[in-house]
């Protein structure tokens, strides 16, 4: 089958991406030919172990999550074995140092994401908040006591996590939040905790929420560790959303809380206000920022194949007419950009010097230019873009999802503007 391969390779390579060698103008040398599939040779800017991990994560996608995905689609079906196979793989919270975590590069992390995403913006998202969400805010806010007890399990996939931040009324503004926890009027040493959040990636199936809600005592938003099996009935509710139009193949749910009795051990202990879950979110961003390439490169890949193969007027393959030469252009320069954008912001992720605005950036520039092009290439299959058969479909409504959750473009551009000018823009 495939080795954990990322765990026996992670603590060995250099982060750094190999030198470039230098060649002078005059050279004579051919060039080596255009490879459609990596137009900028992104590889070349990848350590060894990268390769190895992207190779591996693309292998197990391909053979394993590729034939399921089409029916989970059409079923709105979660296979929740899935994160224990990842897990298996070393694939869950892999920039994770210790406690079973691979403990490799945010490069190498995204390589994953971009592999899932090929096949999937579901299979990742529920990925991404098992490791991104919850696990990184663990790894990152919680005491050591949170750590022993939840991380190890995560690693392996045996226990799930929801992230539980969106409420039913207040999407893009998380400040405004209605969530509180409270003194627990019988329980000493715990806090009752009620609310609603909408929108949850796994929360159906977690075994453990990270809720986040406004502290009786400051007022200030903070970070609970709701246990499932902890959860006296009555007091946790995390019902399925059904018929939605994207993101299909992973499950989406909402949270609802009613006075129930959380630990005052299982809260962060320091961190308040938003500075916790943007920081989570950050995270999860990028993973989005690499992972919608891969969904991206798939959608050309099939676009490619079908113009290739498919004959109209006097028998002349739609590849050989330029409208369609053009939509191909498009769309495979803007994948090669984004995986090198996405590729330069995580090495400065590695080195501790990325700038929340840069995930800002790709984050928007790539969901935006991969929702664009998916949608023209979709031109090229004609009437058969309707059928899921073609996974075309599919991708773009994925890529509506992807653009709009974890901060929506246009919030993104508020960001960046503001960061441009220094100034709050007008809402």
């Amino acid at each position: 089958m495939y080795r954990p391969l990322i765990r026996n390779t992670a603590s060995h390579c250099a982060v750094a991406a190999r030198p470039i060698a230098c060649k002078g103008y005059a050279s004579s040398a051919t060039p080596p030919p255009f490879n459609w599939e990596d137009p900028l040779n992104a590889k070349s800017l990848l350590t060894e172990e990268e390769i190895a991990i992207s190779e591996t994560t693309e292998a197990y996608c391909q053979e394993r999550l590729l034939p399921r995905v089409l029916q989970a689609y059409r079923d709105e079906h979660y296979d929740k074995t899935i994160l224990e196979e990842m897990g298996e793989l070393g694939l869950l919270g892999a920039t994770i140092k210790g406690y079973g975590c691979a403990g490799v590069s945010n490069v190498a992390s995204g390589l994953i994401t971009k592999a899932v995403e090929r096949v999937d913006s579901g299979y990742r998202s529920g990925m991404s908040v098992q490791s991104s969400l919850v696990m990184g805010a663990i790894d990152m806010f919680g005491t050591k006591e949170h750590k022993d007890k939840f991380l190890p399990s995560m690693a392996k996939g045996k226990l799930l996590g929801a992230f539980g931040l969106t409420e039913p009324n207040h999407g893009s503004d998380p400040g405004a939040m209605e969530a509180v926890a409270k003194p627990h009027p019988t329980k000493k040493g715990y806090l009752s905790l009620s609310g609603s959040k909408t929108w949850i990636t796994n929360s159906p199936i977690a075994d453990v929420l990270l809720v986040w809600a406004k502290y009786h005592e400051t007022g200030k938003i903070r970070g609970f560790l709701v246990e499932r099996s902890q959860c006296p009935p009555g007091t946790l509710e995390t019902p399925a959303i059904k018929n939605k139009n994207g993101l299909r193949a992973s499950l989406t749910g909402m949270i609802h809380l009613d006075e129930c009795p959380i630990p005052e051990a299982n809260m962060f202990p320091d961190v308040e206000g938003l500075r916790g879950p943007f920081s989570c979110l950050n995270n999860a961003r990028y993973g989005i920022a690499f992972g919608i390439t891969g969904a991206l490169e798939d959608a050309i890949a099939r676009a490619r194949t079908y113009a290739l193969e498919r004959k109209q007027f006097k028998g002349n393959p739609l590849a050989k007419y330029q409208l369609v030469q053009k939509k191909l252009a498009d769309a495979t320069t803007d994948a090669a950009f984004g995986t090198l954008a996405a590729i330069q912001v995580g090495r400065l992720k590695d080195m501790g010097e990325e700038a929340p605005e840069m995930i800002s950036m790709i984050k928007r520039q790539n969901c935006d230019r991969a929702l664009w092009n998916a949608r023209v290439l979709q031109e090229i299959f004609g009437g058969n873009a309707a059928s899921d058969e073609y996974a075309i479909g599919r991708h773009v409504a994925n890529m509506y999802v992807t653009q709009t959750y974890e901060g929506q473009s246009d919030i993104h551009s508020l960001i960046l503007g503001r960061a441009i000018t220094g100034v709050q823009a007008f809402c």
